[in-house]
């Protein structure tokens, strides 16, 4: 039976909340030539983003000035980056990084990959609802302009959201077809057996697709060919196409593994690649950060808390550590 994670974040609602003392301290901190950088870590790192939200509606309330725009004129590097986007809803956050992936200096498929292959229906939804308010156009017009192929197809699937939900949809028959089919569709690389790929993996629920995955597909991969699925669809595709299907499987499997993975290719794999693990400990902090950092231990031997620390630095990385580790235990 499918057992899905519980959240487990490292920022939590700060208790004797006071927004109207947290404006006031982020004021004070932001005048001057020089910004009290510490204080600004100290209070947006220690409260949730609903918190961080009636804080900032004071802080313009109270000042007549807007704290996003304060942040951003008085900031700079990715000290700026992170203060900035703890500011931001989760919808509004993941909005942004895939308007940023697709309409920046090239496209990113990366970020398309993690966000699209990792948030659920409604996590979705709300994007999509966010990205056509904020850049009149819809998700799904840019992935279609910005991207190609049946990589673009299977991104075009996630962004609809159609992901079956729920235990309603767990049968263990249609489990067994599925793996046959999926197994097929591992053997050959038309469009036919592409599309058979996207059709499972992107509308089954994921409840369904741990069954295939592990009651019956991983099963049938050991015996038959002695490879794992990941295994056999690196042999077969290639590509972003490739790392798009391969991530989907790896989050139904175990997300929190997931996005350990990704954060240690984007601290070793890319030079420490700044946005990635920005994006990753800031739109994770409240769902599941912690899980992610025992899987990060488990995985790679050191702390992520420590490998962070060993690529960022000053203030930035204090931020980073804080969102990090929040007041729980340091993995």
């Amino acid at each position: 039976m499918y057992c899905g994670q519980m959240n487990q974040g490292t920022i939590f609602p700060a208790a004797d909340f006071n927004p109207a003392e947290d404006a006031e301290v982020l004021f004070s901190a932001l005048q001057g030539m020089e910004c009290n950088k510490d204080d600004l870590i100290e209070v947006l790192t220690q409260r949730c983003n609903a918190q961080r939200l009636i804080i900032a509606q004071i802080y313009s309330g109270s000042y007549g000035q807007d704290l996003v725009t304060d942040l951003k004129e008085k900031l700079s590097d990715h000290f700026k980056e992170v203060m900035v986007g703890l500011m931001y809803p989760p919808a509004f956050f993941d909005a942004h990084e895939l308007r940023h992936a697709m309409k920046g200096a090239g496209t990113d498929e990366n970020c398309l990959i993690e966000i699209l292959a990792s948030r659920t229906n409604s996590e979705i939804y709300a994007i999509n609802e966010v990205y056509m308010m904020q850049f009149g156009v819809p998700l799904q017009e840019d992935i279609d302009s910005e991207t190609s192929g049946h990589f673009r197809d299977t991104l075009m699937i996630l962004a609809q959201g159609a992901r079956e939900e729920g235990y309603e949809y767990e049968d263990p028959a249609m489990a067994a077809e599925d793996a046959t089919i999926l197994w097929d569709a591992c053997q050959g690389e038309s469009g036919e057996h592409k599309n058979m790929l996207q059709d499972i993996l992107c509308r089954k629920s994921y409840q369904q697709l741990w069954m295939v995955i592990f009651l019956v597909a991983f099963q049938q991969f050991q015996l038959v060919s002695g490879q794992d699925i990941v295994d056999v669809i690196r042999d077969c595709y290639d590509g972003h196409f490739q790392q798009l299907l391969i991530a989907i499987i790896l989050c139904v499997r175990d997300k929190a593994s997931y996005f350990a993975y990704k954060l240690n290719s984007a601290i070793y794999d890319f030079g420490f690649h700044n946005k990635t693990v920005i994006r990753i400990l800031i739109s994770r902090s409240e769902l599941d950060l912690m899980n992610i950092k025992r899987s990060y231990k488990e995985q790679y031997g050191n702390s992520l808390h420590h490998d962070i620390r060993q690529y960022a630095s000053g203030h930035y990385e204090a931020a980073l550590s804080a969102i990090c580790t929040g007041d729980a235990e340091d993995y």
